[in-house]
């Protein structure tokens, strides 16, 4: 059920670099009374041109953007111009994506998105999404929601800064005998520092344990 003709519209601006996919969204929201597209963008680049020419209120953003800024960089930068600029008004960021790792969870939420939504969100969940984040409140998809209060309840692993060295060497592709002859240790050493990363961190290849660490922001 949509709202009446009367009751202002929430203007939508839409990032996301697949075409098909905006015009999946511009079909979902045109059939709304409450809420207009009034414009597209393929790239942040071209969401930062747009949105200074149309001045949305919420901007649904994709995360993962062919080239240039991504979606995290594009929201800062949306909203480090608005606040440079008084006159501007600020617009609300909803990141909608297919990812839902806690460390693109994390980076979005602190570059300031508003909201964070999967597109395997119901359309119903994306309506009610965007009439939130355009009054300011944060929205978060249920799964989100999960992911969010379980990182909050389960600390991440700690190791010690012998241990973030072999980390860094793995993340550079290095074998056992590299990191070894790199951080004067014997090849037996760095084996049982690997046996530790990989059980604290609940994996079993190293491709997996670079994969988690970078996720956790270990290797930053």
């Amino acid at each position: 059920m949509t709202s009446s003709p009367a009751a202002r519209q929430v203007r939508i601006l839409l990032c996301d670099d697949h075409a098909v996919v905006r015009a999946g969204l511009h079909a979902l929201l045109s059939g709304r009374d409450d809420m207009t597209v009034v414009g597209e963008a393929a790239s942040g680049e071209e969401a930062l041109a747009v949105a200074a020419r149309v001045h949305p209120d919420v901007i649904l953003m994709d995360l993962k953007l062919e080239g240039g800024s991504d979606g995290i960089a594009t929201t800062r930068q949306l909203l480090n111009r608005a606040a440079a600029d008084p006159s501007m008004p600020t617009p609300r960021v909803l990141v909608l994506t297919m990812f839902d790792t806690d460390a693109d969870i994390t980076r979005a939420l602190k570059a300031g998105a508003t909201g964070y939504l999967l597109k395997a969100d119901r359309p119903q969940v994306l309506y009610e999404a965007i009439t939130a984040a355009a009054s300011g409140r944060t929205v978060l998809s249920e799964r989100v929601t999960d992911r969010v209060v379980q990182q909050m309840r389960t600390p991440p692993p700690s190791f010690s800064e012998r241990e973030r060295h072999i980390l860094r060497q793995l993340a550079e592709g290095r074998t056992n005998r590299e990191i070894a002859r790199t951080l004067f240790l014997s090849e037996t050493t760095v084996k049982s520092h690997l046996r530790r990363i990989f059980l604290s961190l609940e994996v079993q290849t190293r491709a997996a344990a670079v994969s988690r660490a970078t996720e956790l922001r270990l290797l930053d």
